[in-house]
């Protein structure tokens, strides 16, 4: 079988040349974009001075240079790093070897604080998609509802759910005991539809 080489233009990756920072003896290196790169070497060879005071300082230099006039006046004067020159280089985030936070449940996006503004976001500018399906999820009216619902087949079954346990744990037997006594015949459990009139046993300590 012939190999299949991958063609590497300048737009996918970033090259750095002449780089000085520090204890950097003039490197230049190519890092491909979208990638997740992992640099080694004993300690002192200078592989934060590349990562951190080279490449994450050129990109957070440039993004400082592209904000206005007033909103620099704030930010201070950030020194360009000692490095003949960068391109490809996009705006960088730094997430410090030594972290105050030991949370185990931390990540890039609640460290840096941009998980929140990221979630407004997704939830203006995305389209919500159904996970089981794969159809855009939109809002209807009332009366979309209703037609639609005139729309099937005469004799169809349609079943209209409501939310009433959401990610709790818990065997909720006194939950299906009232909705069976309220004149439900049918839940969906765990994504299952269950009939009431059937024994339901949930794991006590799992969330439904």
């Amino acid at each position: 079988m012939p190999l299949i080489e991958e063609v590497i233009t300048l737009e996918d990756v970033i090259s750095i040349r002449g780089a000085k920072e520090h204890n950097l003896k003039n490197i230049s290196v190519d890092l491909p974009r979208n990638k997740l790169i992992v640099i080694t070497g004993l300690s002192g060879s200078g592989k934060s001075s590349l990562a951190f005071d080279t490449v994450y300082a050129e990109g957070q230099r440039r993004y400082m240079e592209s904000l206005s006039s007033y909103a620099r006046q704030f930010l201070g004067q950030m020194e360009k790093p000692n490095v003949d020159y960068i391109t490809g280089l996009s705006p960088a985030i730094s997430i410090d070897q030594k972290t105050t936070s030991r949370n185990p449940r931390s990540t890039v996006g609640t460290v840096t604080e941009i998980q929140d503004y990221l979630r407004i976001l997704y939830a203006r500018a995305g389209v919500p998609h159904c996970t089981k399906c794969g159809k855009p999820i939109e809002r209807q009216s009332v009366d979309q509802m209703i037609e639609h619902v005139f729309q099937l087949p005469e004799g169809a079954r349609l079943n209209i759910l409501a939310p009433i346990v959401r990610a709790k744990k818990g065997e909720h037997k006194k939950i299906f005991a009232d909705l069976a006594k309220s004149g439900f015949a049918r839940v969906r459990v765990d994504g299952e539809m269950r009939m009431l009139e059937e024994e339901i046993s949930l794991v006590k300590n799992n969330k439904h």
